[in-house]
């Protein structure tokens, strides 16, 4: 519009002349204002993260890439709760949970898998193929049969798109609680369908004819195409791998840049003209801006979890801003070394060309074929050639000589999430003997939950009742240190403090461990041990390796378990770390006899742990009596004393008398088997009187034995204190 009417105006003002000035102008005004707006071609971009904005374009990839992907479908919130138990000493609390199902595109052609994904930074999915969350995974390749998501389907009903030529990944049920309770920013590592270990440009341009010598693209092991005219895409590879593109009879056809070898065709002698020189070659710069070199390829870095990696090429730096190019590729630090260096070497070289005429064209030399010149060095690339009237001239372009051996570059530090797969759950029940805080009428049943790495996400606790199976809430994620002996541990007495001896345990996760403490620490109650059904105390804690810990200066039979420390551990026996990991259980669900079990499910069980109840009945048992003592009267009887303990009193205060604990005091003195006595007497005072008539009376009825003493307690009897050999 404007050029018409400029061109109307400048005529009727100045002519001719004027007519052509305002054309000019009215020309470029129309330009401006009417030409369309351009559409980018594929650019870098920094890791960006999952979306759900309409009209968000869903790339192409090729080979492996990392992508954010496009949020396609999604259910609303959905809410759980679950009951934790507290450990040691502390409530229990209800915790409430979100999980959500939904759908993520992350390529508009196929791929042939997805590896790991990230979500918030971290880990959802690892190099194993393994959730670090609840939920399940199903992955849609991208054809055109897929069928229909059964959980989109049961959700949509007949309305329920297929999303074919689309690959997409649903997530059913995903726990959201490790994300603040929403979808996190999610990015994907996928594989396409035509192999991860490099790209060709047949897949990038399918339509276009294949050459024989196409290959794929140097050190590129994957592309995204993010849409916008074709040429916008081939122009941004160019920019780093020359590529060569030819329309002929039978098509567009697009390949990489041939390299100069033994094979390279030597051009004929150029043609002698009348008019000219004998030699017709004509040496010229190309018209243009001097390239800037060395240049910096901006890449994805496979080995930095495809973040973004720049390398630069070898060469003295010139003042002022260097050139950057920016490739969506995947490679490697010493791929894009590489292809920085060529770039910057064809740079130096590109602009030197050569106008050489021939007789005959031979069928081998096509547009970007290597050609050598007779008598003249170095590599010339035929860029174009044009069929005259005295002969074929061919417009030829300098190749920079070959390059130095290739470099080796380093991609630099990468602080990779851990990538553990959640192991199993290792489960242990088992009844513990109280201290000074601990409820008394109660059993103090508690379960030990543990794994071997840190990538364990918990577990839910049942009771088995039957065959039912009763809630008892989650572990956490806090993991018991629990293990086996390594090596026998040898009967003691556990009356004194032994310095030097020594237990080797093997923990089950190799990240946990025991600490050391002091004498004062010990006298207080801490580093203690179930070993078995003994509890320990110990002093210093020495590491091994592999998961092997030596424990130092021990203070056996602590808390009642005189009787098992007595008989001492094989190898291979049980052992528990007893601190605030314990998971403390309510008695009415789990009750302290033998045949209690517990169930235990966690995200990497492939089955459900199943645990039984060790030591029942050790809380509530009475200690054994200790400090049997004997004396003579005047009128030879003997009378038997001995000191009561208390269960839970763990310290012995100077001047203080025990606390009963129990609701009376009573005691149980037998004659023979402790578990059948032959004669018993019943007391409520720590002793008893025998006199000369009644021990020989004893010894000729039933012939030599023991006597010893329980204490009777509330629920249970103490283990037997031998107080005299009658014989």
């Amino acid at each position: 519009m404007a050029t018409l009417v400029l061109t109307a105006l400048g005529s009727a003002i100045g002519g001719p002349i004027g007519g052509a000035i305002g054309g000019l102008i009215g020309q470029q005004i129309d330009t401006r204002i009417f030409t369309p707006g351009g559409r980018e071609g594929p650019r870098l971009r920094e890791l960006a993260i999952s979306t759900s904005s309409y009209g968000q374009p869903i790339p192409r990839q090729f080979g492996r890439m990392r992508v954010p992907g496009t949020v396609i479908w999604s259910t609303d919130l959905v809410e759980s709760k679950r009951k934790e138990k507290g450990r040691k000493g502390q409530p229990s609390t209800t915790v409430f949970s979100y999980s959500a199902s939904f759908a993520v595109a992350v390529s508009s052609t196929p791929i042939a898998r997805v590896g790991r994904i990230w979500a918030d930074g971290n880990l959802l999915r690892g190099a194993q193929d393994d959730l670090k969350v609840g939920g399940a995974l199903r992955v849609y390749r991208g054809f055109g049969d897929e069928p229909v998501d059964p959980l989109i389907g049961a959700a949509k009903g007949n309305n329920a798109p297929a999303f074919r030529d689309c690959a997409y990944v649903v997530f059913e049920d995903l726990e959201l609680g490790d994300y603040g309770n929403r979808i996190p920013a999610l990015s994907f590592e996928i594989f396409a369908d035509a192999g991860d270990e490099s790209v060709s440009l047949a897949q990038i341009v399918p339509d276009a004819f294949p050459v024989a010598n196409a290959t794929p693209l140097d050190h590129a092991r994957g592309f995204a195409d993010e849409g916008g005219p074709l040429a916008s895409t081939l122009a941004a590879i160019e920019q780093v791998i020359p590529l060569v593109c030819m329309s002929g009879r039978d098509g567009l056809s697009i390949a990489t840049r041939d390299k100069a070898g033994e094979s390279t065709l030597t051009l004929p002698n150029a043609l002698a003209l009348e008019d000219r020189a004998q030699d017709d070659s004509r040496n010229r710069q190309r018209a243009g801006l001097p390239a800037r070199s060395p240049a910096a390829l901006r890449y994805y870095d496979e080995d930095r979890d495809y973040q973004t990696g720049v390398q630069r090429a070898a060469g003295a730096r010139q003042a002022g801003r260097e050139l950057m190019v920016d490739l969506p590729a995947t490679m490697t630090a010493s791929g894009a070394r590489q292809l920085a260096n060529d770039s910057a070497n064809r740079a130096r070289w590109q602009h030197e060309t050569v106008t050489w005429r021939i007789g005959e064209l031979d069928p081998r030399l096509t547009p970007g074929s290597i050609v050598r010149l007779p008598g003249a060095p170095g590599n010339w690339l035929l860029r174009s050639w044009e069929w005259l009237d005295r002969g074929i001239v061919l417009e030829l372009e300098r190749l920079p000589p070959a390059g130095s051996t290739p470099r080796q570059s380093d991609p630099g530090k990468n602080n990779a999430p851990v990538d553990l797969v959640i192991p199993p759950t290792r489960l242990a029940l088992t009844e513990l003997p109280p201290d000074e805080s601990a409820n008394l009428v109660n059993p103090l049943i508690f379960a030990a939950a543990t794994a071997t790495n840190s990538g364990w996400r918990g577990a839910a606790l049942f009771a088995v009742q039957g065959t039912a199976l009763v809630d008892l809430g989650s572990t956490g994620t806090q993991r018991a240190v629990m293990g086996t002996l390594g090596a026998p541990l040898a009967p003691a007495s556990g009356l004194l403090f032994e310095p030097a001896a020594t237990a080797m345990i093997d923990v089950f996760a190799q990240d946990l461990g025991f600490s050391d403490t002091d004498i004062s620490g010990i006298a207080n109650g801490s580093n203690r041990v179930l070993i078995g059904g003994e509890l320990l105390q110990f002093l210093h804690a020495e590491p091994l390796g592999s998961g092997r810990w030596r424990l130092t200066g021990l203070l056996r039979a602590r808390g009642g378990t005189e009787p098992e420390a007595a008989r001492g551990h094989p190898a291979q026996t049980p052992v528990i770390l007893i601190d605030d990991r314990l998971i403390a259980l309510d008695a009415q669900l789990i009750s302290p006899v033998a045949s209690s079990r517990i169930a235990g499910i966690g995200t990497g069980d492939a089955e459900t742990v199943i645990a039984s109840l060790a030591n029942p009945g050790l809380s509530r048992r009475p200690p054994c009596p200790v400090h049997a003592r004997q004396r003579l009267e005047a009128d030879q009887a003997v009378r038997y004393c001995w000191t009561r303990r208390g269960r839970g009193q763990w310290r012995w205060s100077d001047s203080v008398e025990v606390p009963l604990v129990e609701e009376r005091e009573a005691y149980l003195v037998g004659y023979g088997p402790t578990e059948a006595p032959v004669v018993a007497w019943q007391r409520e005072s720590a002793w008893l009187s025998l006199s000369l008539s009644e021990r020989r009376e004893l010894v000729d009825s039933h012939g030599p034995a023991a006597l010893w003493v329980r204490q009777i307690g509330t629920f249970d009897h103490s283990a037997p204190l031998l107080l005299a050999e009658l014989s």
